[in-house]
């Protein structure tokens, strides 16, 4: 059980909260490319608690600046673009994609002898895999981690997002729990058959958990959970927590041909965006099939069904066909970490033995938010090219003889990925 003081330190990420410190010194997804189109209108938006507008220049490069003008604080994001640069329509200030003055109409020369002076919030942006990234942090932006799924060709990757009005860390502990999957996410099948209780090898049926298990590592933490098939075999599953805020899964491609990620993004300490990617190693994916089974959303990327239609709960078939009767996946995600609160009081909880992955994941944010507080740069910020590789990021799932040790296959996989 946790404590109030660190619930509260793992989920304040706004302006000069610890937690917030520490998501600042990785880049964060701001928005997808697809939102900021060429010649489109400047972006309002909320990233970490701060209001913030994101445009392109004339040049096509995004910038993210604070939201209020620096002279009287007028709405930057009704602004012009035009002449390199944001132009607020109030009195004409201009500024670039770093957010210097570089013009001031109303003053004598353009304002050429103040407004050097004037140091407007803007932030550092980085466009890859159809997502405009930020850096927040102080100091030199580290490097854009090197991701296989940020650095797949574009006809071999896919990303989306959706809102979830509810604290970034709720959401991101439901990728890492090891047993939602086999009940939340439960398929169209006979609730009443005897062989609901038992494993059958497929996706979603509810099986005996042989292992839940945990391994902290240089990105985060491997998770692992084994099921058993039939005596002399296994069902393995791995994937990742990866700091601070995301989780790598097997999803999407099937087989080792390529995997998904769930990246939870603070707006604010109540709202977060989900950004969902998945990259194919070896081919080129059905993108409109994709587009097709992609959650049902509103304007403004929120889910059709939500908490104002109790998510579409269809109790009648909760009686014969679904655990949960909320229709998909994103929906049924949705549904139980908002109904959470809009910030999980931890201290209520009892965890249990399957939960180590989660004070794992936990444990480790909290290490690296005490290395941040003493002036070390936390894991996982990558400033050297030849680390920006991680063989060792391992996303498998298959049958396998139930005496493998899954600690030593996952040694066996990193020595293959390195060759």
């Amino acid at each position: 059980m946790m404590t109030k003081e660190e619930n509260d330190l793992l989920t304040q990420t706004g302006p000069g909260t610890l937690c917030g410190e520490l998501m600042r010194r990785y880049w964060q997804p701001a928005a997808l490319s697809e939102e900021l189109p060429a010649d489109g209108a400047p972006m309002p938006l909320k990233l970490l608690g701060e209001d913030l507008v994101l445009f392109r220049d004339d040049e096509g490069r995004p910038g993210l600046l604070g939201l209020h003008c620096s002279h009287r604080g007028a709405d930057l994001s009704y602004g012009r673009v035009e002449n390199g640069g944001l132009r607020c329509i109030y009195h004409g200030w201009l500024y670039d994609i770093r957010g210097r003055v570089i013009d001031m109409p109303g003053e004598a020369n353009g304002g050429a002898g103040s407004r050097d002076s004037i140091c407007h919030l803007a932030y550092t942006c980085q466009e890859q895999a159809g997502v405009i990234f930020a850096y927040m942090g102080p100091g030199e932006p580290p490097l854009l981690p090197g991701y296989e799924f940020l650095r797949a060709p574009e006809e071999q990757r896919f990303v989306s997002k959706y809102f979830q009005g509810c604290n970034y860390l709720q959401g991101n502990e439901g990728n890492i729990d090891p047993v939602h999957a086999s009940f939340l996410h439960h398929p169209n099948q006979n609730l009443q058959d005897t062989e609901y209780r038992q494993f059958r090898g497929g996706r979603g049926v509810a099986p005996e958990i042989e292992i839940v298990d945990a391994e902290v590592t240089d990105f985060g933490v491997r998770v692992c959970r084994s099921c058993p098939v039939g005596p002399d075999k296994k069902d393995l599953r791995i994937w990742n927590f990866v700091l601070p805020n995301l989780t790598t899964f097997p999803g999407g491609p099937q087989g080792r041909e390529g995997y998904s990620v769930h990246w939870h993004v603070p707006i604010d300490d109540t709202h977060h965006w989900k950004y969902h990617f998945t990259f194919s190693r070896e081919k080129s994916l059905d993108k409109e099939k994709l587009k097709r089974g992609r959650p049902k959303l509103a304007p403004g990327y929120k889910l059709i069904q939500n908490a104002t239609n109790r998510y579409m709960q269809d109790r009648e078939s909760m009686k014969t066909q679904s655990f949960s009767g909320v229709p998909d996946f994103p929906s049924q995600d949705t549904c139980v970490v908002e109904g959470e609160g809009p910030i999980q009081d931890r201290t209520q909880e009892h965890l249990v033995s399957s939960d180590k992955v989660i004070v794992a994941a936990r444990k480790l944010l909290l290490r690296a938010i005490k290395d941040v507080q003493e002036s070390r740069e936390p894991p996982h910020v990558i400033r050297e090219s030849k680390l920006n590789r991680f063989p060792n990021m391992l996303i498998w799932y298959g049958v396998v003889p139930s005496s493998l040790d899954w600690k030593e296959h996952c040694r066996q996989l990193e020595a293959e990925l390195k060759v």
